[in-house]
């Protein structure tokens, strides 16, 4: 009890409830990339939702697939947590452009799991929560609810009953090596949509993740002269990324 009460009392310290921000009903949508916006029912990430990333077994990239998801967010000055992924990495979420200054990581919750989620939604604007194994749909449900009361988006990694939408990598694919010879360019990601409601209907698109570019492009799957859309990476500072460029399927980059 003691541990949850320090918890909640730094984390007010920081930032205002994310339920306090949207008091008037407005801004009840938070912004995603063009690209993953066509995932998505309202075409951003809507307060009070759970957004569910997985990924296949025959498929990997669930953590670049993540990052992207709050990029546009924490750009617009959103603050993002994340719970309970031990491998994310700093330079990997500024390299998405997360902007780290508002960036919580939490790599080793333990028994308190719930608890810390639970604080975290409370004064957070978008949580990526790893389950660890065992957690019970009750438990789950009730983080689901308390992130609908308190106007927060809950982004369940792994595993997860009952999301608004969810969002899979089913296939993967590296790009470059020809036979016996080249080096890894870019790799293509193929990421399905489900989900409940306005969701109900599957969505599909293809993305292109440069290995060792300034760049990365999305094209949406079956769309005909599909808009690429190009991101800018940051600088070595870290410093927010430039704004999106559109260029035409047929144009090259600037």
């Amino acid at each position: 009890m003691a541990g949850r009460m320090v918890l909640g009392s730094a984390l007010a310290q920081l930032v205002r409830p994310a339920s306090e921000m949207d008091e008037s009903g407005a801004h009840r949508l938070l912004p995603v990339a063009p690209e993953l916006g066509g995932l998505l029912p309202n075409r951003g990430l809507r307060r009070g939702s759970t957004v569910a990333v997985g990924t296949a077994r025959s498929a990997s990239g669930g953590t670049s697939l993540m990052l992207a998801l709050l990029a546009e967010a924490s750009r617009a000055g959103s603050w993002c947590a994340v719970v309970g992924v031990p491998a994310l990495g700093l330079l990997a979420a500024a390299e998405a452009g997360i902007a780290l200054d508002r960036l919580a990581l939490v790599p080793y919750p333990g028994a308190e799991w719930p608890t810390v989620v639970a604080a975290l939604i409370d004064g957070v604007d978008v949580v990526v929560a790893a389950a660890p194994d065992g957690v019970s749909t009750v438990v789950t449900d009730r983080l689901a609810a308390r992130a609908r009361q308190r106007g927060c988006v809950l982004v369940p990694y792994g595993a997860w009953t009952g999301a608004d939408v969810t969002l899979q990598i089913t296939d993967g694919a590296w790009d470059g090596l020809g036979p016996g010879h080249g080096r890894l360019t870019r790799r293509r990601l193929t990421i399905s949509a489900r989900g409940r409601g306005a969701a109900t209907r599957p969505r599909e698109i293809r993305v292109w993740l440069p290995a060792a570019s300034d760049r990365f492009a999305a094209v949406v799957a079956g769309t005909p002269g599909a808009t690429t859309v190009t991101l800018v990476d940051p600088p070595a500072t870290a410093t927010p990324r430039a704004p999106l460029t559109l260029v035409g399927p047929s144009a090259e980059p600037a």
